[in-house]
């Protein structure tokens, strides 16, 4: 693409920018600024090829997929339209070093510049060995290749569907090598096996012969081939596909996969039930060789009928040997008839012995049995006697038990209660006075306990200390005065006496002695309290 206007050239001031009087520079406003660097960096990179690592790619509900290309120094933003996306080669993964095809601009609306991607491709054989081998272990990790699932191919299979290109050679050798072997009816489902459509081709074909249904118009195969002959690496990517090896892996048909070389690996080998290394050995795996297979019958079938006359005369030739070591059977019965007749003889007079012997016996103890009017007899007079003793006994435990209950009589008696509550009213007359005697004096003593108690609080009261000569003093606040720091000169005080209150003001002077009681003044008599001093 030829470019006109160079990347450093400044885009011509747009006709709505004004100029400020007494300066050279237009004024834009941030629209108009905007579209002028779209217009110069779409000019100046309309059409440009960058090489680079996807990051952080996001396929969004609308189609459009966005990226990030960077490298060791920078990012650059990135933007796979829908339309575009179909048409990639490479679709993009997270880490995949590609080379991609686009141009650049900016979006006004988040001040920053992106690249419009047309085209992707891998930026070698080394990426795109790196991608397989990270899809290998992603696809790993789910089972797909685990050989629990991989089914048991057919000895003989009916029906092969072939899944390749129908104008290759690998068709024509697949049908060579089954018709040599063992000839056999081929449908095949005719595909790409390279380009952007080849993936999608080969899953479809794989799935449309699992959902043919047995017995149907057209017959379902026994067993799949999915074959393609050889290439590089890039030519082989349709078989490395995920949508492809997921289709191989869900297989309800056995499958053979015989893509490329001997030395050739894709993916779709690991899910396969059986790997083929060229589709020539593939047809060799599916079928065996009739002539090998007729000649090892008939084989199996001059052995088998072998040991089958082996088998005869051995067991004639051992027949034979028993029947010589049997005696004469005629010999063998007359013996035996004769033993019979002499059993039989024994065993009359065997009966006629038995049943003298039974009678002689039968006789003996019916002598030995007693008459029957003699045995009623004795029972009659053990009947007797019982009943005598019997009676006897029964008038003993009558005259018990009126003795006992006589004596159970007379303690139910009414005389004892009457006694016991006569004895009862007696003691409560006695306990009457006591009572009251009681109840008088316990009053008297709580009384004066009362009393006592009463002169034992009156003396604890200040009111009474106050009468003996002392006056409480407080302050303003009410608080009496219990330290003399706190009686400062000049605060008002009050002194409270027994018989009253009255205001003072502390003067602050020294403290005067007690003036000396005069010789001839007696002492006042000692009081002496009833209760002891509290001082």
């Amino acid at each position: 693409m030829t470019q006109d206007l160079d990347a450093t050239t400044p885009a011509p001031a747009p006709a709505a920018a004004q100029r400020r009087p007494g300066s050279n520079l237009p004024e834009y406003s941030v629209g108009d600024l905007a579209r002028a660097l779209k217009r110069t960096i779409e000019d100046a990179y309309g059409l440009v090829r960058v090489r680079g690592e996807i990051s952080q790619p996001k396929k969004h509900s609308s189609g459009h997929c966005y990226l990030r290309l960077k490298d060791e120094t920078a990012v650059i933003e990135a933007v796979v339209w829908r339309g575009s996306m179909a048409k990639l080669a490479v679709k993009p993964e997270e880490g995949l070093e590609v080379i991609v095809q686009g141009r650049l601009t900016t979006y006004p609306g988040r001040s920053q510049y992106q690249l419009v991607i047309e085209s992707m491709e891998l930026a070698g054989e080394g990426a795109l060995l790196k991608m397989l081998e990270e899809r290998k272990r992603k696809l790993a990790a789910e089972g797909l290749f685990d050989s629990g699932r991989k089914r048991p191919i057919p000895f003989l299979p009916d029906v092969i569907g072939v899944i390749t290109s129908p104008t290759g050679a690998v068709i024509r050798d697949i049908l060579h090598r089954l018709a040599e072997r063992f000839p056999r009816r081929v449908l095949l489902w005719p595909v790409a096996v390279q380009g952007d459509n080849a993936a999608a081709q080969v899953a479809a074909a794989i799935e449309g012969f699992n959902r043919l249904a047995p017995g149907g118009a057209v017959p379902r195969p026994d067993l799949l081939i999915v074959a393609r002959g050889g290439g590089s690496l890039e030519d082989l990517m349709p078989f490395n596909e995920e949508i492809v090896v997921r289709a191989a892996a869900n297989s309800r048909i056995p499958l053979i996969s015989a893509v490329g070389h001997e030395t050739d690996t894709t993916l779709i080998d690991h899910a396969a039930d059986l790997r083929a290394p060229t589709p020539t050995a593939a047809a060799e795996k599916a079928v065996p060789v009739r002539a090998e297979l007729l000649a090892q019958v008939m084989d199996c079938g001059r052995r088998l009928l072998n040991g089958a006359h082996r088998g005869l005369e051995d067991r004639r030739a051992r027949l034979e040997g028993l029947a010589r070591g049997l005696g004469d059977p005629r010999a063998l019965l007359e013996a035996h008839a004769q033993r019979l007749d002499d059993r039989a003889e024994r065993l009359g007079l065997a009966a006629t012995s038995f049943l003298e012997r039974r009678r002689t016996r039968v006789g003996e103890l019916g002598a030995r049995i007693r008459h029957p009017r003699e045995k009623l007899a004795d029972a009659a007079a053990r009947l007797t006697l019982a009943a005598r003793t019997l009676d006897g006994a029964l008038r003993q435990s009558v005259t018990v038990a009126r003795g006992r209950h006589d004596r159970v009589a007379a303690r139910l008696s009414l005389r004892p209660v009457v006694i016991r509550i006569a004895e009862g009213g007696r003691r409560l007359e006695d306990l009457r006075p006591r009572l009251d005697r009681g109840l008088s004096k316990l009053t008297d003593d709580r009384a004066a306990r009362l009393q006592a108690l009463g002169q034992l609080l009156e003396s604890y009261s200040y009111e009474g200390v106050l009468k003996r000569g002392y006056a409480l003093v407080r302050g303003e606040d009410g608080q009496p005065l219990t330290r003399a720091a706190e009686a400062t000169p000049g605060r008002a005080v009050s002194l409270v006496f027994h018989d009253g209150e009255a205001a003072a003001t502390v003067d602050g002077g020294e403290p005067k002695p007690a003036a000396r009681r005069a010789k001839d003044e007696k002492p006042a008599p000692k009081r002496v309290p009833v209760q002891g001093s509290l001082f």
